[in-house]
């Protein structure tokens, strides 16, 4: 009977050990969530889309300054007043963060959440805000006042009406932690994309790496460059949606948390890294930083390729990234 059925499989053309690609597309985090998985049939695929599924769950009630009762809502709370003692997870990932806010010089900062929303991308600004309602803006930013016991497991913000936030880092470090937890539970090769932070472990069935399009910011319907990702993670920030005009200058939503002043010069940077937590924060801070130091900044380190493009269109590349390499697949 065995034998048969091995042999009607090699007439059908299937193997015992064939893999199938399974894709599930659903709003998680208020964004497009994105899980692509290998595995040997839809019911295997759709346990590892649900263990993914849940650990988003798992870190927004972790890592959420929106939900009232996280443990990141509670040091917020607490700003001012008391150090709060929360889980270890978080308190590693406030600590790498701090660590990137060193490395950019401050153009990343996770308490960038105490800033006032002073400038607005809805259409409705046209001026600027005074010099002083910029300054002020940013009165309670400042990674400097973010202290860690790592003794008493807690974390204390000094200023009072200061802030955390993890928009920055949050969505990489939930697509890091997907991979891992799938790999861990036998999911060979797959794809996560939590709202454009894109990591990938494996290969595809056909033994072809998995492959990522760099949308061109002057025209976001047009692919300028694809990738292939072997074990890699990317993540684009970008201004070219949302931005404001005033006379006739373009000011980006991402803001230099330093300032208080919106960056400007760039609207694109892409960055590749092993884990989507760094290529997220690092995407943040280079795009602050500018096309000068920013690059510089990449350049200097191991492992790291960014793609920026400029306000005139231009593509600026890190020495490790031949782009014309990739262009027109």
């Amino acid at each position: 009977m065995k034998s048969f059925l091995s042999l009607l499989m090699l007439i059908l053309g299937l193997s015992a050990n064939a893999q199938i690609i399974h894709k599930r597309k659903l709003s998680l985090l208020g964004s497009p969530f994105e899980i692509t998985v290998v595995a040997k049939d839809s019911l295997e695929a759709n346990q590892y889309e649900d263990l993914a599924v849940a650990e988003v769950k798992r870190i927004e009630n972790l890592i959420s300054d929106w939900i009232p009762t996280t443990p990141l809502s509670e040091i917020n709370k607490n700003a001012g007043i008391k150090p709060v003692k929360v889980p270890q997870e978080l308190i590693d990932l406030i600590e790498r963060s701090i660590k990137i806010s060193k490395l950019t010089d401050g153009a990343f900062d996770i308490s960038y959440a105490s800033m006032d929303k002073i400038w607005k991308f809805d259409g409705s600004m046209k001026e600027m805000p005074s010099p002083e309602a910029i300054k002020k803006s940013v009165a309670k930013v400042g990674y400097q006042n973010i202290i860690i016991d790592q003794d008493q497991q807690t974390v204390f913000l000094k200023l009072d009406g200061m802030k955390l936030g993890m928009g920055g880092i949050g969505q990489g470090y939930i697509a890091d932690k997907i991979k891992s937890l799938l790999l861990s539970k036998g999911c060979v090769a797959g794809l996560v994309n939590v709202s454009g932070d894109i990591s990938t472990w494996g290969k595809q069935p056909d033994g072809k790496p998995w492959k990522v399009g760099i949308k061109n910011p002057m025209n976001k319907n047009k692919i300028f460059a694809t990738f292939p990702l072997e074990d890699t993670a990317v993540e684009t920030s970008g201004s070219y949606e949302k931005y404001v005009t005033i006379n006739g200058k373009r000011y980006s939503h991402i803001i230099d948390t330093r300032t208080g002043y919106p960056a400007t010069g760039l609207i694109s940077v892409s960055v590749f890294a092993k884990t989507t937590e760094l290529a997220d924060a690092l995407a943040t801070g280079v795009f602050v930083l500018g096309k000068e130091v920013g690059m510089d900044l990449v350049n200097q380190l191991p492992g790291i390729g960014c793609i920026m493009v400029d306000e005139e269109g231009k593509v600026i590349t890190s020495k490790n990234i031949d782009i014309k390499n990739y262009q027109n697949e």
